[in-house]
């Protein structure tokens, strides 16, 4: 670009060629002057109303604090309704676990004062203060999470072992254990004997209590009645099947207090003792059988004493 500069004083004109640098040159001292007179105007505006912004700024601090305390209080609230709930989780698996001991104390035979599940357990100890540290809501989150997660686990193998407990109970409920009659003797064992009839060697696969007519028979273990009539070698007869291929006969009775098909419980009175069948006197013959084959009453009813 050229410029050409005409005056009155001078004889001649005077030209000037204006640069791309020219131009940058004279772009940035305009831009300079501008900003220069808007930050001027600031100033000046600051100058002459400081009341009024200081307000303004505190009022906009103030209100982004209340913010971030309305924020935090919201986070804080949720975070204690989480742990609320999960400590109310845990206080009813306390309490379960709570039952759960109370039956295994009642299963196991084990005296209920030595195993108060309502008590705390007797603590003792000299204090050592633990390091001070800091606590976070994210870390006692993760203890109780953890805690609930042990507290789950020992309620599952709690219930397993209430089940092999109640299972091994049931068991034994249905071993022929308890002894038939009260207050007998054995007037013949187990095994080989004289036959009172023939007076010749014999197998007597049971055991004789010598009672007087009218005594109670006792179902020695629970189960279902399977024979209940009169028999020509055992007279009156009942029969109990225990499951597990166990069998008991109660023989000579002189009445039956069962049916065919009928449960019956361990103790339960069966039958009245009697001389029935194949008899030389009162008294009760008591069998059992396993899959089949007698076995010794005696071992069953002595273990159950020891």
């Amino acid at each position: 670009m050229d410029i050409i500069l005409v005056s009155n004083r001078l004889a001649k004109a005077r030209s000037f060629t204006l640069t791309k640098m020219h131009l940058l040159l004279l772009a940035i001292m305009v831009t300079m002057l501008f900003v220069g007179a808007v930050l001027s105007a600031q100033y000046s505006i600051v100058r002459l109303q400081p009341n009024s912004i200081s307000d303004e700024l505190r009022a906009w601090l103030a209100t982004a604090q209340q913010y971030e305390q309305k924020k935090q209080q919201a986070y804080m609230h949720e975070s204690m309704d989480t742990m609320a709930k999960r400590l109310g989780q845990m206080q009813a698996q306390l309490l379960r676990l709570d039952t759960l001991g109370a039956r295994l104390v009642k299963i196991t035979g084990m005296k209920p004062q030595e195993f108060s599940f309502d008590q705390l357990p007797p603590q003792g100890g000299p204090y050592i203060p633990a390091p001070q540290a800091d606590v976070s809501l994210n870390s006692m989150d993760k203890q109780l999470a953890s805690l609930a997660s042990v507290l789950s686990d020992r309620s599952d193998k709690l219930v397993a072992l209430e089940t092999l407990l109640m299972q091994d109970s049931l068991n034994k409920k249905l071993l022929p254990s308890l002894a038939p009659a009260t207050d007998a003797w054995y007037s013949s064992n187990f095994g080989w004997r004289i036959d009172p009839f023939t007076g010749k060697n014999a197998m007597h696969e049971g055991v004789d209590f010598m009672v007087p007519s009218g005594t109670p028979v006792y179902a020695s273990a629970g189960g279902v009645v399977v024979y209940a009539d009169y028999h020509p070698q055992y007279g009156n007869m009942v029969e109990i099947d225990h499951g597990k291929d166990i069998i008991t006969r109660y023989a000579h009775a002189s009445s039956l207090m069962v049916k065919v098909g009928q449960m019956v419980r361990r103790g339960q009175e069966i039958a009245i003792s009697g001389s029935t069948g194949r008899s030389t006197g009162p008294h009760l013959h008591f069998e059992v059988r396993y899959k089949g084959m007698a076995q010794n009453p005696v071992r069953f009813i002595q273990r159950s004493a020891s």
